[in-house]
């Protein structure tokens, strides 16, 4: 073969691809990193740490995530987020209260410390914070605004009340005894609180 040949050979060659990201390897990462937070909490969870015990290493995790802040919530939220998802009971005051209650089971556990402890160091790490409310509240907020536009479309609650206001009203208590601790949190707090609020949503 001539020399011509074997150059257009090689430039007709396609390009080799890097390994393949392992589904394994993910979830060994999200595992270890989900641990280790519920051990020593957002601010002492290292990369470093995360990669020892996921045995792997720290070029593998920092391909996946950018920082230490998005892999910590893609894991957090891995667990939790099948656990609070809403149910479509047919009645928007039912849906919420039924959603409000794995809330409070949820923050009543051990993720209900993590939860607390991502929120309060947020307060001083402006990535931490964003990234919770890109990933957390966000989402969730839009969910209760679907489930709020599905009572209204029903003729259950008033179409003239602003739906943010109704979602703060209803969760804003939750996470103010989650994060102050002065009263606990149960099912009979959501109850009695869904029974005031949705007294002013009613349609009449």
């Amino acid at each position: 073969m001539s020399t011509s040949t074997n150059k257009k050979a090689k430039s007709t060659a396609k390009p080799r691809r890097g390994r393949p990201r392992s589904p394994e390897t993910r979830e060994k990462i999200l595992k270890a990193a989900y641990e280790i937070l519920n051990e020593v909490g957002f601010m002492d969870l290292t990369i470093e740490g995360v990669a020892e015990r996921a045995e792997v290493g720290k070029p593998t995790i920092y391909r996946r995530w950018k920082s230490k802040t998005a892999l910590v919530m893609d894991a957090f939220l891995e667990r939790v987020t099948p656990e609070i998802a809403f149910p479509d009971t047919g009645s928007a005051k039912e849906d919420f209260k039924e959603q409000m209650q794995k809330i409070v089971k949820l923050m009543n556990s051990a993720r209900g410390e993590v939860l607390a402890n991502v929120i309060g160091c947020g307060q001083a790490d402006r990535e931490l914070i964003a990234v919770y409310r890109e990933n957390w509240l966000s989402p969730r907020r839009e969910d209760a605004k679907k489930i709020f536009q599905r009572g209204v479309e029903r003729g259950e609650l008033r179409a003239d009340v602003d739906a943010e206001v109704a979602i703060d009203a209803l969760y804003s208590p939750l996470f103010y005894r989650l994060l102050l601790k002065h009263q606990p949190l149960t099912d009979q707090l959501v109850n009695e609180l869904v029974d005031v609020v949705m007294n002013g949503l009613v349609s009449r």
